[in-house]
């Protein structure tokens, strides 16, 4: 039984979660509070600490060539700077009404209980796996840690075959197609939506397709995954959906992520629509005021549509944990929302998004027009100039600025920062065309892309508005 909060002179800080959030808020915290005034716990159940989980689909394609270069801080080194992080300790009870949470020692099995003064949960996510025949089949992976994209590696290094079928077409199952065809894989990418890439609005998703089949990934639309086919050793050998089989040594899960909360439901915490914690400003969970939570296990704002959203990505995870950190720290901080920005690649094709789609648009009430323009990277004139497609939404009569999407070459997907810039501040379309941006033959067309569609949505607002 650990020491109770009663016998202690300083506070104890107790971190469910060791990767971005949980270690960002506990290293925060201790820049702000010596050992003296904060005793500082943190519970890990994988083997990694501090990685980069965004560059797995990197590791695993052969781009990063060791593991470790993903690893931003070891268990060791925040061991030295005063943060007690016990490594392959599972959390398995929260007593909110104690002050405790409940671990085991997944090694020794050994279980124990830690009281607390103050509560981070950055538990993450899990990928999701659906209740379909053979999915627990050896050879199905899905990618979401360190220890997950080893698995994957281990599989690939034992397995003969070369055949490989990915099932889901997001950001993860892109990604890791095009892994599996750089190590010389046979890709078929079964998915249940029109197009790849559900966070983009179909039109601009059939460029991902065809960029994705002039890899040689077999792209196999509108099918949904009825069962997992095994061999007489038990192995993965197909996938099967209501009208096809698709012959497989691999199978890869890219249908995305949900909120680990299952401790934190238990403990009868808050959770939102997409099951993600819910928090204030200050990243506290909604009604308690000694518990945190940030990354891929809470919900935030999104600010053009004022509703709350469940985002899996590392950029809002570290930002949760600075904001995290200061508080807990003594100082204040805050994290206002997101406007759902996001950049991919498929080879050298380009792939961003940021605000609204157009069905999220419908989904708000929102009314709303759409124009597309294509345009190039450079100068037309100046050598390297690749084409690039930017679709924008705009507000009807107010002409606010709801979402813009970029696919195409070099240079294209960064372009994106322009518009979530301009998202952020509330911008109308008619404002962002008077933007002084940076202009130069080897950089942009004089006219950039961005205000180009800006100008162009100027016009459709003004005609959808005319009376």
């Amino acid at each position: 039984m650990s020491m109770s909060r009663a016998s202690r002179s300083q506070e104890r800080l107790v971190v469910v979660g060791g990767d971005a959030a949980g270690m960002s808020a506990a290293s925060q915290a201790r820049r702000l509070k010596g050992p003296d005034e904060l005793e500082i716990v943190a519970f890990e159940r994988g083997h990694f600490s501090s990685y980069s989980a965004c560059g797995i689909p990197y590791w695993v394609g052969g781009d990063v060539e060791d593991r470790d270069q993903l690893i931003a801080r070891s268990p060791e080194e925040h061991r030295a700077r005063g943060i007690d992080l016990r490594m392959r300790t599972e959390v398995t009870e929260l007593d909110v009404a104690g002050g405790r949470v409940r671990s085991r020692d997944l090694e020794s099995g050994a279980e124990a209980w830690t009281s607390y003064d103050k509560l981070v949960l950055a538990t993450g996510a899990h990928p999701m796996r659906p209740s379909l025949p053979g999915i627990d089949a050896p050879g199905v992976h899905g990618v979401q840690t360190l220890d997950d994209g080893q698995a994957l590696l281990d599989t690939l290094a034992r397995t003969a075959g070369r055949r490989a079928v990915v099932i889901g077409a997001g950001y993860i199952g892109v990604e890791m197609a095009e892994a599996l065809i750089n190590r010389g894989y046979e890709v078929t990418v079964v998915n249940r939506g029109q197009e790849p890439m559900s966070t983009l609005d179909p039109d601009m998703g059939r460029l991902v397709h065809e960029a994705m089949e002039g890899l040689g990934i077999t792209m196999v639309n509108d099918a949904e995954v009825t069962k997992i086919l095994t061999g007489e050793d038990g192995r993965v050998r197909a996938v099967a959906t209501e009208d096809a089989e698709y012959p497989a040594d691999v199978v890869v899960l890219g249908i995305g992520v949900r909120p680990e909360t299952a401790l934190a439901e238990a403990a009868g915490l808050p959770l939102g629509d997409h099951r993600g914690l819910l928090t204030d400003l200050a990243m506290r969970v909604r009604g308690h005021e000694n518990i945190w939570a940030g990354g891929d296990c809470v919900e935030v704002l999104d600010l053009v549509s004022g509703r709350e959203r469940h985002i899996a990505l590392g950029t809002h995870a570290n930002k949760h944990g600075q904001v995290i950190g200061a508080n807990v720290g003594g100082g204040y901080a805050t994290f206002p929302g997101v406007v759902g920005t996001a950049v991919s690649k498929v080879c050298d094709l380009e792939i961003a998004r940021t605000g609204l789609r157009e069905k999220d648009a419908r989904r708000a009430g929102l009314r709303f027009e759409t124009v597309t323009i294509e345009s190039t990277s450079r100068a037309g004139y100046y050598p390297g100039a690749d084409p690039m497609k930017v679709k924008m939404l705009a507000e009807r009569r107010t002409g606010r600025l709801l979402g813009v999407q970029i696919v195409g070459r070099e240079g294209a997907a960064k372009r994106v920062d322009i518009a979530a810039v301009a998202l952020t501040a509330c911008m109308t379309v008619e404002q962002m065309t008077a933007l002084d941006l940076g202009y130069a033959p080897p950089f942009s067309p004089v006219w950039d892309p961005i205000l180009v569609a800006a100008r162009k949505a100027v016009i459709a607002v003004r005609a959808g508005s005319a009376p």
